[in-house]
Parts: structure tokens; C-alpha cells; sequence
């Protein structure tokens, strides 16, 4: 049998530490801007274009998607192994992670990206 001590009942009762869930926000935020400015980029340059083309079917979609959420998961992994163990300001992080969901959404207006279309 073994005796519990204080220490283990002060660290199991320790509030959590907000900078995980602040990662994964940011990282939401970070994504939504990364495929935002994919969308531009494969608008901007036919070569792009074509290497983004993973999937004939799909088109250049399958690439603005998949290294859009590569980039999700690479922020979402440096974020979270930087503020591991921390206290981070979820008020401040939820409002950068809006600003730049704001500009993934108006990255990917189909008037907005269009205007950046090769070849006009």
C-alpha cells in the first residue's frame, strides 16, 4: 500500500496550464491564412498551379488542401511545444486566431483571389 503525499495531491489538483489549448487555436487560425494565401499563390502562377495538381480529378485543389493543413499541423506542433507547460493569454490568441481566419476567409472570396488570376 502505498501513502499519498502532498506534493501529489497539490499537483494533481493544479489548475491546466492554457498554452495546449492555446496552440491548437492559433494553429486554427495560422491554417485558415496558410490555405487563404495558397489559394492566391496557385492564382498568381500556372507552374503552382500545376504542382499543386496532386489529383487530376481534384485539380489544384488537392494541394491548396493538403499542404493547407500541413501547415495546420507544423504551426500546431511548434505552437504547442513552445507553450507547453505555460500559461498564454487566450483572450489575446483568440483574437490574433479571428484576425487571421478573417484573412484566410477573404483569401479564399472567389472576387478577391480572382482578381490575381495569371494571365490578366
Amino acid at each position: 500500500m502505498s501513502t499519498i503525499t502532498k506534493e501529489q495531491i497539490a499537483a494533481e489538483s493544479a489548475p491546466l496550464k492554457s498554452g495546449p489549448a492555446a496552440a491548437a487555436i492559433l494553429a486554427g487560425g495560422i491554417g485558415s491564412a496558410f490555405y487563404g494565401f495558397l489559394v492566391v499563390l496557385v492564382e498568381l502562377s500556372p507552374a503552382v498551379k500545376t504542382a499543386f495538381t496532386l489529383t487530376k480529378g481534384v485539380g489544384p485543389l488537392s494541394g491548396k488542401t493538403t499542404f493547407g493543413t500541413l501547415g495546420f499541423i507544423v504551426a500546431w506542433v511548434i505552437l504547442a511545444n513552445m507553450w507547453k507547460g505555460k500559461d498564454v493569454s487566450i483572450d489575446k490568441v483568440w483574437k490574433i486566431s479571428l484576425v487571421l481566419i478573417a484573412l484566410g476567409l477573404l483569401f479564399t472570396f472567389p472576387p478577391f483571389f480572382q482578381a490575381f488570376t495569371a494571365g490578366k
